[in-house]
């Protein structure tokens, strides 16, 4: 399905600090992940927020995902980009009902997850068609390359991101362009660059699976927290690795997933005023 990233797209990534679209996955396998997606999204049990674990880390309570987050269709490409020997700190899925007012607002990633140096990266894999009338998501190019912009934290119900964290100053949105993909595409995106989304306004759902990739040499500034070993070798130790899932969401999993959320809860929160 897939073939090694050529030296062109590397450098076009480290120039335009994104790629997109990359084939990863076939359509009988994005169509099996999707019923499998909303199997979980749409029950109803008291017990837990199926919405809730879906947004935060959910490989680590599903083989399926599990998988996906450490399959070579994905980590061949990264690898080229932060090298062979990979963790992935998270994985959320960003979904967007039809005619959902949720949004993303413009903001860097760097300034929130703690993690030096910047040898990070977002792979973004669409279940669902992710297009500008449903709220694919926006860049602006080679905004990477430039100084961390200054954030506020908004809060707002609507908005996907934890503490809705925007860019208090104004952006010229005139040059961002759409990374649209089909179903069973990726793109990938570096750590500092702008982007956020808009509302869906179609009627058709925007559903969406990010995996965030660090290079095993990366650090967590504020606390030794934990990641899942994605590729490669770790001989640096800067995380505890997260184990796979023998069964889907199980309660030795759950215990595990809610013990990696602690650990990571103080480093996405830390400075906020609402928690």
């Amino acid at each position: 399905m897939t073939s090694v990233l050529s030296q062109i797209e590397i450098d076009n990534y480290h120039r335009d600090g994104f790629l997109s679209p990359l084939r990863v996955l076939s359509s009988n396998k994005v169509e099996s992940y999707l019923r499998k997606y909303r199997t979980f999204y749409l029950c109803h049990n008291p017990n837990f927020d199926a919405k809730s674990v879906l947004r935060s880390k959910p490989h680590l309570v599903f083989p399926w995902l599990y998988d996906l987050v450490t399959s070579p269709a994905i980590t061949d490409h990264v690898s080229k980009i932060l090298g062979p020997n990979l963790l992935a700190w998270g994985s959320s899925f960003f979904a967007k009902q039809a005619h959902d007012a949720g949004f993303v607002s413009w903001h860097q990633d760097a300034n929130y997850w703690g993690l030096e140096p910047h040898d990070v990266l977002t792979a973004w894999v669409a279940f669902s068609p992710s297009k500008a009338s449903n709220g694919c998501m926006r860049v602006i190019p080679g905004s990477q390359l430039g100084a961390a912009l200054e954030h506020q934290d908004t809060f707002s119900k609507d908005n996907l991101l934890t503490r809705g964290q925007e860019i208090i100053a104004g952006l010229d949105e005139n040059q961002a362009i759409d990374l649209e993909l089909e179903p069973g595409e990726m793109s990938l995106h570096h750590v500092n660059i702008v982007h956020g989304s808009e509302p869906n306004k179609s009627n058709i759902d925007r559903i969406g699976f990010a995996i965030r990739y660090i290079s095993t040499e990366v650090k967590q500034i504020a606390g030794k927290t934990s990641a899942t070993l994605a590729r490669g070798i770790d001989q640096f130790g800067n995380f505890d690795h997260e184990p796979r899932p023998t069964r889907s969401f199980d309660k030795e999993s759950q215990h595990i997933r809610n013990e990696a959320l602690k650990r990571q809860h103080d480093v996405l929160y830390s400075g906020a005023k609402q928690r």
